[in-house]
């Protein structure tokens, strides 16, 4: 590979329902930087929320963007001032780069740091391009070798695991206790395949799908329920919030126990919440949102290492990058499908 522009396939979003697989031209790493060799990307919510809606709550698509934030491959080369990471060895990419000087990031909140770029992100002008493509050059720091046993495929769930745990650590201390899952799409199974591995004694799982409630089953839940079918209500130590449905919240507030902790992870849609604070008042429950991650990165690889069940059970589908259509249709689809790959191979 020459030091001079070369292209490489892209996944754009170009405007809501326009999604292309363009070339784009990227440069060799400059100091410091790690060009990969993408192996294994996963779709989550928020690309779906681009692709069918043209942005995520306050992040709108105002120029086109390459999608993905789950990403994994092979270091292809460094650049100046990198050690530690050799050309083939295998990789998982961190997707957030804050800025590292900002009140939040000096006082270890990394992941609030309000100039963080995040992979496949239009929160920012110009938008921080993702890792849907066949190449791309990221800061060394964001790119962790992967862990004996940990194959490049299952290493790109390191980012929506990384969701669940810093879920998990926001409820505090889970062991022994009696805990629901509101929402059972790949996040919410993450959450109690995490909850599953901290001990937790009853995880109850929630959703208005059946396939779904069979991957949370597949993850450790000690019981499912449909609460199309079948209206659900009783107290729980912790409750997660995870299927960011507005409508689901006052059920959520009605489930946790007084003096309880709520954890929410969804994240609703723009306009107004309706909350019933008296509730939460009364019942003093402990109201706690969870926004993304920081250090569970490196965590998330070691229990996908040590816990290889996890990407077993929640990866649904495969795709190639060329069959991007089939692949957001597939994964929009609840009823069949949790979480899909794309095969940037293929």
């Amino acid at each position: 590979m020459s030091d001079t522009a070369y292209t490489t396939e892209a996944l754009v979003i170009h405007a809501k329902e326009d999604l292309r697989l363009d070339r784009i031209a990227i440069t060799a790493p400059g100091t410091g930087e790690v060009t990969v060799r993408v192996a294994w990307g996963g779709i989550c919510g928020s690309d779906m929320h681009y692709v069918k809606h043209g942005g995520v709550g306050a992040s709108v698509l105002r120029e086109p963007m390459i999608l993905g934030h789950e990403i994994s491959g092979f270091v292809e080369r460094t650049g100046p001032g990198v050690s530690g990471l050799v050309q083939g060895a295998p990789v998982a990419i961190h997707p957030a780069r804050p800025c590292g000087d900002c009140p939040e990031c000096r006082r270890g909140l990394r992941h609030l740091c309000g100039d963080t770029r995040f992979l496949g992100s239009a929160a920012m002008l110009p938008h921080t391009d993702g890792g849907f493509r066949r190449l791309m050059t990221v800061a060394a720091s964001q790119v962790y070798p992967l862990p004996p046993g940990l194959d490049v495929r299952s290493a790109c769930l390191a980012e929506p695991l990384s969701v669940a745990l810093h879920a998990i650590a926001r409820a505090g201390e889970v062991r022994g206790r009696t805990i629901l899952v509101q929402g059972a799409g790949p996040i919410g199974a993450l959450i109690v395949a995490g909850l599953k591995i901290a001990g937790a004694e009853t995880i109850v799982a929630t959703d208005l799908q059946d396939f779904p409630l069979s991957i949370a089953r597949r993850m450790g839940a000690t019981s499912v329920i449909n609460t199309a079918a079948t209206p659900y209500r009783a107290d729980h130590d912790i409750v997660f919030e995870a299927s960011g449905a507005a409508s689901a919240l006052p059920t959520a507030i009605a489930c946790t126990a007084k003096g309880g902790i709520l954890v929410q992870v969804g994240m609703f849609p723009p306009g107004d919440v309706g909350i019933p604070l008296g509730q939460i008042i009364a019942r003093e429950l402990d109201y706690r949102g969870s926004f993304r991650f920081d250090a569970e990165f490196g965590t998330a690889l070691t229990l996908l290492a040590t816990n290889p069940w996890i990407a077993e059970g929640l990866v649904t589908h495969r795709f190639g990058l060329s069959a991007f259509d089939e692949a957001f249709t597939t994964s929009i689809d609840r009823r069949h499908a949790s979480k899909v790959l794309f095969d940037m191979a293929g």
